[in-house]
């Protein structure tokens, strides 16, 4: 902890039950890094605190509240008085940041309906459910809407800690703080690490059982039409039926389901991208890339140098 002097943003990291603990201290200890680097002639550093709910002080002047990740699968639905306190002080200008599932506490708080913001991919469906107000966008790594300030992934928490380095103490800074730390200031997004998890959870066997047997066929003939005499049912039938169930048109899951399937032949084999497009269902190996790419905001050589499992 730093001592607090005139225009230094206070930080208040909230401890809450089940938290992630250390980026509850991770995040601590990348702004005392960062203060180290700072021009001592400019006075200005980052003072932070670890809070307990137990501790808030409604009184107390905040710059910004951190929630941090959580591993527990722990909500924040319950927490009434932690609501109460994120809706006063961004009332009172403070700036009100999440990481991954910390976004749930300033849901439940109202304070993102109609806003921008991001959470873990996983958590999409759910956090739409939960939230339907809130502008979701879970392919970014961090959304900065001024007051509002959330992050994605679990580790998210760093790409956090940097951009709130960066907004009080500058650029020059962030590159030190980052040289210092290994860690990769820009680039990333959400989206590179997303995987398709499709819905097998509802009640409809017909498209269930459409959707197990395309799982082991991605290389065959999915259009709707196809699809639809497989399973039985008219084209119009499938249209109706299959976002229904899945929550994604016909075409948006067959796309999905062939990029995941090519994201796994890029991580764990040496094939060339053109063969990988062929064994995913595609002939267009100019069009594979340009949807792959759109898909995960990578290519498919960034994606297999990032993730390949095994050396090629």
């Amino acid at each position: 902890m730093t001592e607090n002097v005139p225009n230094t943003p206070m930080v208040a990291i909230v401890a809450y039950e089940g938290v992630q603990r250390s980026a509850l201290h991770g995040l601590g200890e990348m702004f005392d890094v960062a203060n180290g680097h700072v021009d001592e002639q400019t006075g200005r550093k980052i003072f932070h605190q670890v809070l307990t709910p137990a501790a808030i002080d409604p009184a107390q002047d905040i710059d910004a509240i951190i929630f941090p990740p959580n591993l527990t699968g722990a909500r924040g639905r319950d927490d009434r008085n932690l609501h109460c306190w994120i809706r006063h002080q961004h009332l009172d200008g403070t700036i009100i940041c999440s990481a991954c599932a910390g976004s749930y506490w300033l849901g439940h708080a109202g304070i993102l309906d109609g806003r921008p913001a991001t959470t873990h991919w996983a958590l999409e469906s759910d956090f739409r459910s939960t939230f339907p107000k809130v502008c979701l966008h879970p392919e970014h790594i961090l959304l900065d809407d001024n007051d509002i300030v959330t992050a994605g992934g679990v580790m998210a928490w760093v790409d956090l800690g940097i951009h709130l380095i960066g907004r009080w103490l500058g650029p020059a800074v962030v590159s030190r703080t980052c040289r210092q730390m290994l860690i990769d200031p820009t680039g990333r997004e959400q989206r590179n690490y997303r995987s398709f998890r499709p819905d097998m959870t509802h009640k409809d066997q017909t498209i269930r059982t459409l959707q197990l047997w395309m799982e082991g066929h991605a290389e065959t003939d999915l259009s709707v039409a196809a699809l639809a005499h497989r399973a039985g049912l008219s084209e119009r039938s499938l249209h109706r039926k299959f976002p229904s169930a899945t929550g994604l048109s016909v075409n948006r899951y067959v796309q999905e389901l062939r990029v995941e399937k090519a994201k796994g032949l890029l991580e764990l084999t040496g094939l060339p991208v053109s063969e990988i497009c062929w064994r995913v269902g595609y002939h267009d190996v100019s069009a594979f890339n340009r949807l792959f790419k759109s898909v995960s905001g990578l290519s498919a050589g960034e994606f297999r140098s990032r993730f390949k499992i095994h050396p090629i």
